[in-house]
């Protein structure tokens, strides 16, 4: 999935545009770019612009049209760049750490090409190539400084990703994002809640915890215990309402964990458990470190503690050597787990990963067959499971840009604590991205529900006060008086940032 990412230009500034591919850690990653950018003195180019005075690409590697993708979208600037002087095109991610020089050879009209481990030289790699009107192709092959030292242009007023470690330490077989992201690095535990208190005065009531394997959060300091002690940590921070984290691996999801979001008040009822296959062979040639057993074990004991909790999960489809047997395995995982949503991906072969040299490589119309009979069996089971929660009432948070018929609807949409999204009505009184409704739910979908009725209850907060300056301040008018709140709002906020791919081979 991608997103384009473009605003205000202001007068004779060069703007810019940062285009991103692939995972929530490139989303985030995104945010420090166009933060990186607007440090040194760049504004956002103007909404619909044909084109900016430098385009960034941020790139994945998971996928197997990744490449084509991007030189497509390189080709299409070509003509563009070559009649604007000046302009500059830069590439970075999980790609670019993979083809290094060949984006240039491929494009030559790209000016800087930039890893995953040093981001934060895009502004000086930019200015290099003006001066030298060369290309700089600049990889560093360990992290220079862990990225949430860097400026950060986030994208919500109100909810925030924060980081707590980068790298993975797995070895996948079907999977390249460990040799491009490098080994798992953790922040410090007080350098994480220094940056959510951060957050939090400055509005946000929303935080997602991110890390490729985030569960495994402690493993380069030495804690075993370390995430479920940050989440609780997490609880104890005045004003944050919502904690929510991508994403973990059943291998170290432990009791400790669950405990801690089962007691955790503001640890939302929400879990994505990458499953990738439910048949133990398949799992043992991807090198997974768990067994279907081991899976459900797990879910089981999150049901038990948190029986209202939404689990998702990914899954691939015709991993090298799967047979029927092993494809029933997954369908029959699905059918015991009934997973709120499933992210579904066809195998996809990468050069560099083990998979990529197995033998038994699926026929694509084997492959095809069998992941239109899992997404239909996913289908049915979300619609099942979404409609248990007709007659339910539910506080949810405001979100903004998440319900593309708001318009013509008349509704306004928002996010459960489980993060299920539900459309309501609109109410009479004013309501903002980040403030509290309560709906009673009417009607489901299998991806979305509705509140058919009147609002129930609308509650102001400080998030939404602050997605009120934000906008004001973007249209160069004083924000108008949010009223008086009395006291700190108690529930969070919508997903901060469009969804991203989740299950981006490295979970």
């Amino acid at each position: 999935m991608s997103s384009i990412d473009r605003s205000q230009s202001v007068g004779g500034t060069r703007t810019y545009e940062v285009r991103t591919y692939g995972c929530q850690m490139n989303v985030h990653d995104s945010e420090r770019l166009a933060g990186l950018l607007e440090d040194a003195g760049y504004v956002r180019a103007p909404e619909g612009a044909d084109a900016a005075d430098v385009v960034v690409f941020n790139t994945c590697a998971v996928r197997e049209n990744a490449d084509n993708k991007l030189y497509g979208n390189l080709g299409h600037l070509a003509p563009k760049k070559a009649a604007r002087p000046g302009m500059q095109i830069a590439v970075g991610g999980c790609l670019a750490q993979k083809d290094r020089d060949t984006i240039v050879k491929k494009a030559p009209w790209v000016d800087v090409v930039f890893g995953t481990h040093n981001i934060g030289k895009l502004p000086v790699l930019l200015e290099r190539a003006r001066v030298q009107e060369e290309a700089q192709v600049e990889i560093a092959e360990s992290l220079e400084a862990f990225p949430s030292t860097l400026p950060t242009r986030r994208e919500s007023a109100y909810a925030a990703w924060v980081s707590i470690s980068v790298g993975c330490n797995n070895t996948c077989t079907f999977c390249i994002v460990p040799a491009l992201r490098g080994k798992e690095k953790d922040r410090r535990p007080g350098d994480i809640l220094a940056e959510i208190e951060t957050l939090v005065a400055e509005g946000v009531s929303e935080i997602t915890l991110l890390g490729q394997n985030v569960n495994a959060y402690g493993s380069d300091i030495g804690d075993r215990e370390a995430f479920s002690k940050l989440l609780r940590a997490c609880g104890k921070i005045e004003g944050l309402e919502r904690v929510r984290f991508t994403s973990p691996h059943p291998r170290d999801f432990t009791d400790d964990v669950i405990a801690a979001m089962a007691e955790t008040p503001n640890v939302m009822p929400q879990l994505h458990m990458p499953l990738q296959s439910g048949s133990d062979t398949v799992l043992k040639a991807m090198r997974r470190s768990y067994r279907q057993e081991r899976y459900l074990g797990i879910i089981e004991k999150v049901r038990a503690a948190i029986p209202h909790a939404a689990i998702s999960t990914d899954i691939i489809v015709g991993f090298p050597g799967e047979t029927d047997e092993d494809f029933e395995q997954t369908l029959h995982v699905v059918r015991e787990a009934r997973f709120a949503q499933a992210f579904t991906f066809q195998y996809s072969k990468r050069p560099g990963t083990p998979a990529a040299e197995m033998d038994g490589q699926i026929p694509k119309k084997v492959v095809q067959e069998r992941y239109e009979r899992l997404v239909a069996l996913q289908e049915e089971i979300s619609w099942e499971e979404n409609k248990k929660q007709v007659g339910r009432t539910l506080e949810l948070m405001v979100a903004e840009g998440e319900g593309r018929k708001d318009d013509t609807t008349h509704r306004l949409s928002g996010r459960a604590p489980d993060n299920r999204l539900v459309h309501f009505t609109k109410p009479d009184e004013e309501v903002r991205p980040g403030d509290v409704v309560t709906v009673e739910i009417t009607y489901a979908a299998p991806h979305h529900l509705l509140a058919e009725g009147p609002v129930l209850e609308v509650r102001r907060t400080r998030a939404g006060d602050a997605w009120e300056k934000r906008n004001a301040e973007k249209e160069g008018k004083p924000a108008q008086s949010a009223g008086v709140l009395l006291g700190l709002p108690k529930i969070g906020v919508p997903e901060p940032l469009p969804v991203a791919a989740s299950g981006c081979g490295c979970d």
